[in-house]
């Protein structure tokens, strides 16, 4: 198999292409490096430093002609597409637009699109659905769900075979406290620099953290999988900022003060998503709880 991953020097998109390539794929990485690592590159695997956003990306595609796309690029921090929902429409939606039209003119078999647990924004129940209402409270929530529909009329008119994930909150080894940083990153960074821990909000917020070799695992079985269809990644298990806290003074060895802050414009209050259709549709569960997650993130930071 021949595949492209998009973001593929980031943070999720790193460990996807090194598993791709233990598979024995040929796998082209598009990164433009602004938040990606070229130390992330896994050997084997050929990096082009492109913006996804860019004429050269689509005759990449041209020139590789994979036959699967994984597209994970994105502007993936909250905060920034509400102090600049420009750039984050202009990386997430056009640039996701350029992609499709890359993935056309190159004969694509199959694009696995990375969306967001964002697009449903707050809703008021306890598990949410892949058919639950989608209404964003944030420019990101936007700019990720309005490539789905992109992807649907692609399809339609034009026979483009793809499955959309929609991720929980992913953490794990490589993802960086700033700009796309989860919770989890950041807060492991802070213990590492001997620094306070800011919960914003009471703490009492929930969140869905899946852990990033399960999202992996996602993504390849989407590969041959879930035509069509649009599925959740996620544990099914809501869990509070304030039990993350507990969990990281345990597994730290030394008990943990938070500092506590007003909330942000945009950040959801409670986001946890049903798996009952990626078990039955992808063959997948997922494989870490929250507290192994969270070990095995926190030893690869310490190193």
């Amino acid at each position: 198999m021949r595949a492209i991953v998009t973001g593929g020097a980031g943070f999720i998109g790193s460990h996807l292409a090194e598993a791709l390539v233990a598979e024995g794929a040929d796998v082209h990485i598009v990164d433009n490096l602004r938040t990606g690592f070229t130390e992330h590159v896994p050997p084997g695997a050929t990096l082009h430093q492109l913006d996804i956003r860019s004429a050269e990306a689509v005759q990449l595609f041209r020139s590789v002609k994979p036959d699967v796309v994984f597209h994970q690029a994105a502007q993936v921090d909250v905060q920034r597409s509400v102090a600049d929902p420009g750039y984050d429409a202009s990386v997430n939606i056009a640039g996701t637009a350029n992609i499709l039209q890359a993935c056309l003119q190159a004969s694509v078999k199959k694009l696995i699109y990375a969306s967001s647990c964002a697009v449903y924004g707050e809703l008021e129940t306890g598990l949410i659905k892949e058919g639950d209402p989608t209404e964003p409270i944030s420019f990101y929530g936007i700019s990720k769900l309005t490539p789905e529909a992109y992807l649907r009329v692609f399809g339609l008119l034009y026979g483009l075979d793809y499955t959309v994930l929609r991720y929980a909150n992913v953490y794990g080894p490589r993802q960086t406290p700033k700009g796309e940083g989860g919770v989890v990153a950041i807060f492991i960074d802070r213990l590492k620099q001997g620094l306070p821990l800011v919960v914003y909000g009471d703490g009492e917020q929930t969140r869905d953290f899946v852990y990033v070799e399960d999202v992996v695992r996602a993504n390849l079985a989407a590969a041959s999988r879930g035509s069509g269809r649009t599925v959740q990644v996620a544990t099914a298990s809501a869990t509070t900022v304030n039990e993350l806290v507990q969990w990281l003074a345990n597994i730290h060895g030394a008990p943990i003060q938070p500092e506590y802050r007003p909330e942000r414009p945009g950040d959801i209050r409670h986001s946890c998503l049903d798996n009952r259709l990626a078990k039955e549709i992808l063959g997948w569960t997922p494989r870490y709880d929250v507290y192994r997650g969270l070990k095995e993130t926190y030893d690869f930071a310490m190193k």
